[in-house]
């Protein structure tokens, strides 16, 4: 505040009092140029958008996108129908699909079922067609296909069509179970032919000897169940699916960025950056001679790897209703063994 005095020499002597208020003015250091300006904009055109679902768990949100890969009798089939009944994951046969075209009458029904009434083997590019027209529609949904790809050619169509969908293959499990011991089994294996449902003399027994479990149909024995035919399968097996494992231990060691995401409301000046993690192919190979010795090692590479893999709700009914009659058989024994 500043007083100014005016005083007149031939006039008395009076005070006048004026209050100036002068402006403040702001330290140096706290200045800052308006949002308005040039030099702010292109600023603010560096600042990552900040999504919530950037700020979640990003192991959470994982979604299981997996190939199984194993010699014939590895116990492919064993293993994925555990995975499918206990977790909520979506299985895809590409045996299943085919027929449901075919007897859908669809387009690409028409043309496979005419390639396969002439003996002939579908293209892989139908084939493709055949297994991502239901994969396109589950985006965000856990699942396991069974059955393709088969061969390299088939594999790398496989993966560029996946990548074009942003939804890339997220694990690939390669069962590693000894020739002896596959060739050992072929003896004892039985299978329930409409569903593909395989049983085992020597483990996975079915209830009742002879006889698909769920429906209660005979089961049979494969026509390529035998020594001389089962070595061929082996060898076509090292021939055409190495090469395709060596295409998913490539893809395995590379990381792959997923497409900058951009909220709605935001400003079209604005960059807009990755706010998720560079994607990258889970490949674990696991060992054993039997499904049961494999299971643990399976179940524990997909929990661990996607922990947001929801169980299914009838698997954990039945567990509590195991474990109430347990408990209710439990409290029965010690009433009856208590002292009257």
């Amino acid at each position: 505040m500043q007083t100014i005095r005016n005083a007149s020499l031939n006039a008395p002597r009076v005070s006048l009092s004026v209050t100036v208020r002068l402006p403040v003015r702001a330290p140096t250091a706290a200045r800052s140029i308006s949002s308005s300006t040039p030099a702010s904009l292109f600023r603010n055109s560096l600042r990552p958008v900040v999504h919530d679902e950037a700020q979640s768990d990003q192991r959470q949100s994982r979604t299981l996108r997996m190939l199984m890969f194993g010699k014939p009798g590895a116990g492919k089939g064993t293993l994925s129908s555990r995975l499918v009944k206990k977790y909520d994951i979506v299985s895809i046969s590409t045996g299943d699909l085919l027929r449901m075209h075919i007897q859908e009458r669809t387009e690409v029904g028409r043309i496979a079922e005419e390639i396969v009434a002439q003996g002939g083997l579908v293209p892989d590019e139908l084939m493709l067609q055949v297994v991502t027209s239901k994969l396109d529609l589950i985006p965000n949904k856990h699942w396991i296909v069974d059955g393709f790809p088969r061969t390299l050619a088939q594999g790398e169509l496989l993966n560029a069509h996946l990548s074009k969908q942003h939804t890339p293959l997220s694990l690939v499990i390669n069962l590693d179970v000894p020739d002896e011991v596959i060739l050992s089994r072929i003896s004892d294996r039985w299978v329930h032919l409409p569903s593909g449902r395989v049983y085992n003399l020597s483990y996975n027994r079915p209830k009742v000897e002879g006889f698909d479990d769920e429906t209660g149909e005979p089961l049979t024995k494969r026509p390529d169940d035998n020594p001389e035919i089962f070595a061929r399968r082996l060898e076509k097996f090292y021939s055409t699916t190495s090469p395709l494992l060596d295409l998913y231990t490539r893809l395995s060691q590379t990381r792959v960025s997923p497409p900058p995401h951009r909220h709605p409301h935001q400003h079209p000046h604005q960059l807009a950056f990755h706010t998720k993690p560079a994607h990258r192919l889970i490949l674990e190979s696991l060992s054993g001679r039997t499904s049961d010795e494999i299971w643990p090692k399976l179940e524990k590479a997909v929990k661990d790897n996607f922990p947001g893999l929801k169980e299914r709700t009838e698997s954990a009914d039945v567990r509590r209703r195991h474990s109430l009659s347990d408990a209710i058989a439990a409290d029965s024994l010690r009433a009856g063994m208590s002292p009257k």
